[in-house]
């Protein structure tokens, strides 16, 4: 039936698809917006620097309650999905397809597209596909969560930054990308960059898909061109006529007021400038009648309690800025206000991964979009709203599980995580050495002796107390067996492989 609607494939060398990705300024539709053809061209440069096969990833994990439109697209159109990741996997002479989902209808829709192209068992092919369902969490869908679940440890991040351009799974330069994003791949290599062009903006051609939900009588995904007016989306969904405010861009996006509504288009380049954000494609208005500061509160608490626990900004800002916002609505009056945009502030750029700079964005954009209701609750007695609760979020919530166990060893066996102080931020505040005696010692000085340490099997919950309760977050967990694996545990790319890949 895949076949019979959208017709056959022919594959295309490396360089070919990152020209055609470049020409219809494919980007990311995951979040970030990365443009394709960049992220192509460094895995392709990078397997052939090193001499190893690349592998490809698509990330089909949506985490967030406000975001389907990569679900529905995983359980109605796998194949159009597995057709853009297979042609990067041959482009890039890659023999390995993972494929990352959260819900266990993906997991069914895409194990049972695999099998139909014999990909599962590797009968048909020399390529190995599979899934890797991780647990439904804000931070697992992050790209290196993924990474790391496919690679045997936990669905969080890292303690540290790398590209997965240039270090991945196994070690190895990895392609991963959003589930659409692959999908808007498979179509523009079957039409072609001129046909696809038709569709929508000139500077961003083709469709997006977007999740409408909030203050709406018919939540949906919905398919549209980009250039179409927002305002015409809501109404599609039943939007209220003049919303209150729009939430763009899921939990990590921005609030647009109601005049400004009427000036955006759905387009990337559209939404920055009136200052909001299109990011993973949700779309969330509210009514008048609500309280945006509260409901934005409960946003907050979700998100503060979908952090790893593993870095300071996260598990102790996060919810210093929920708190924050609560004291605002509780009366707090300017101290409160201002108190909330300094954790904000500090929180950005110095955790683990984007969950606290994108939590930190929410809230600012909170703050400045609704000034009257702000003016309200800082000055005066409140706006007098109810919280309606406008916002999805999923029931229960979940409490943060810090860095789980792995393996097989016990708790005698060899060391898995060292622990390292920042000195640009640590004080001196001594706690690390109560807390963990094993790793840290207190100089004449009053700050630790060392910079960095192996942590003992059985001392790893202390450890990450420790990180968590410094007040400087001035600590870093890392997992020693997540470094770059030796070169000879890579699978081996010719150079002539490689190089045909790319069209030289």
């Amino acid at each position: 039936m895949h076949l019979k609607v959208h017709g056959p494939l022919e594959p295309m060398g490396g360089e070919q698809l990152a020209q055609l990705a470049e020409r219809i300024n494919l980007r990311g539709r995951g979040g970030a917006g990365f443009p394709f053809h960049k992220k192509l061209r460094s895995v392709a440069e990078s397997a052939i620097k090193r001499g190893v096969r690349p592998v490809v990833v698509v990330n089909g994990s949506e985490d967030e309650p406000a975001c389907r439109k990569d679900t529905v697209l995983i359980n109605r159109a796998p194949h159009l999905i597995l057709d853009g990741a297979l042609l990067c996997a041959e482009a890039l002479g890659a023999r390995t397809l993972v494929v990352g989902v959260t819900r266990e209808s993906t997991q069914r829709s895409m194990e049972a597209a695999l099998a139909e192209r014999g990909l599962s068992n590797g009968r048909r092919s020399a390529l190995r596909a599979r899934v890797q369902r991780n647990p439904v969490r804000m931070v697992s869908g992050a790209a290196a969560s993924l990474i790391r679940s496919i690679d045997g440890g936990p669905a969080i991040p890292p303690g540290r930054k790398i590209s997965a351009s240039q270090s991945g799974v196994g070690g190895a330069p990895t392609l991963l990308s959003n589930a659409e994003t692959f999908a808007q791949l498979a179509i523009a290599a079957r039409i072609g960059p001129e046909r696809y062009g038709n569709t929508g903006l000139y500077d961003e051609p083709g469709t997006v898909m977007l999740t409408v939900s909030g203050a709406v009588a018919r939540p949906m995904v919905i398919e549209v061109p980009t250039g179409v007016p927002l305002r015409y989306v809501l109404q599609l969904a039943g939007a209220p006529p003049v919303p209150q405010g729009v939430l763009t861009g899921g939990y990590h996006g921005k609030w647009i007021d109601a005049a400004t509504v009427n000036e955006a288009i759905v387009s990337r380049n559209s939404l920055d400038a009136v200052g909001g954000s299109l990011g993973a494609g949700a779309i969330l208005p509210i009514s008048q009648e609500t309280c945006p500061l509260g409901e934005s509160l409960r946003v907050a608490q979700w998100l503060a309690e979908e952090s790893a626990g593993q870095c300071g900004p996260c598990y102790l800002g996060l919810p210093a800025a929920a708190r924050g916002m609560e004291d605002i609505l509780n009366g707090g009056g300017p101290a409160a206000l201002e108190a909330l945009k300094q954790v904000a502030k500090n929180v950005k750029r110095r955790g683990a991964c984007s969950h606290p700079d994108g939590s930190a964005m929410f809230l600012e954009s909170t703050v400045k979009a609704f000034t009257d209701d702000l003016a309200a609750h800082v000055l005066g007695n409140g706006c007098g709203r109810p919280v309606q609760g406008a916002l999805p979020l999923f029931e229960g919530g979940r409490a943060p599980t810090g860095i789980p166990g792995g393996g097989e060893d016990g708790e005698n066996g060899p060391s898995r995580q060292k622990i390292y102080v920042d000195w640009t931020l640590c004080r001196g505040h001594g706690l690390c050495a109560d807390i963990l005696p094993e790793v840290f010692q207190l100089g004449a000085d009053g700050f630790p002796t060392v910079a960095q340490a192996a942590v003992p099997r059985y001392a790893e919950a202390k450890a990450l107390r420790a990180v968590r309760r410094c007040p400087a977050l001035a600590l870093r967990i890392e997992d020693q067996a997540e470094r770059a694996p030796a070169r000879n545990n890579l699978p081996v790319l010719s150079q002539g492989r490689g190089r045909r890949a790319l069209g030289r």
